[in-house]
Order: C-alpha cells, then sequence, then structure tokens
C-alpha cells in the first residue's frame, strides 16, 4: 500500500502539470488571441492582455511550488514546463489558427513529449 506522503507528493506532481496545461492555455489566448479577433478591443488591447497575464502568472507560480515540493528541484518544472508549452503551443496553434505543422515542427512536438517524460519518471529519492 502507498502511505498518505506518497499521494499527495504525486498529488503535487498532477496539480503542477495541471496548472501547467491550463496556464499555457490561457497564455496562448492571451498572445495570439489578437490574431483570431483582429476587431475585438478586448483581444488587442496590450494593457487587458497585461492584466489577464496576472492569473496566468499566479498558476505558473503554484505549478513551481507543488513541482519543487514534489522533485526538490527547479530544473525539473523548467523542462516539464518547456515541453507542455510547447505542446500546448502547437495544438492550440493547429486547432484554432489552422496552422498546420511541418515535420521540423512535429519532430519538435515528439521531443517536447520525450522530455517531459524523461523529467515526469526521474524522481531521486
Amino acid at each position: 500500500t502507498t502511505s498518505t506522503t506518497e499521494i499527495d507528493i504525486m498529488n503535487k506532481l498532477g496539480y503542477s502539470v495541471l496548472l501547467l496545461f491550463v496556464s499555457n492555455i490561457m497564455a496562448w489566448w492571451q498572445l495570439n488571441g489578437q490574431f483570431l479577433f483582429n476587431q475585438n478591443k478586448f483581444w488587442n488591447s496590450p494593457m487587458l492582455m497585461s492584466i489577464f497575464g496576472i492569473p496566468v502568472g499566479y498558476m505558473f507560480w503554484w505549478a513551481t511550488k507543488y513541482s519543487y515540493d514534489h522533485f526538490g528541484f527547479t530544473w525539473n518544472i523548467r523542462m516539464i514546463g518547456f515541453g507542455i508549452g510547447t505542446i500546448v503551443f502547437g495544438v492550440c496553434s493547429y486547432v484554432f489558427l489552422k496552422e498546420i505543422p511541418t515535420l521540423k515542427t512535429v519532430i519538435c512536438l515528439l521531443l517536447a513529449i520525450s522530455i517531459i517524460l524523461i523529467q515526469v519518471t526521474n524522481v531521486i529519492k
């Protein structure tokens, strides 16, 4: 059986990854919504988009804290965050902006997945 501490530690990694996905999706919209809604004053306002960055930064902060609690290092979250950010950016750009990935982009996405898997499975006790 697993102890409560082990479950809490795994939940922190799960929360961290979930927060990274949500915050990266929000960051994608914050930066790229302007290209979908050219005439919309909200998406084209640098001031409003800067304010929109406050909850995004808050979620990144918590993702970093939970990851550090899980791994005890900051490098892991940097690599996981890079991988998740790359995947979210690629998927959102494809789905919403209809940007078809090139072979080079697909290879980079596969590398991003590899980075995430290496970091998540590389736990030093």
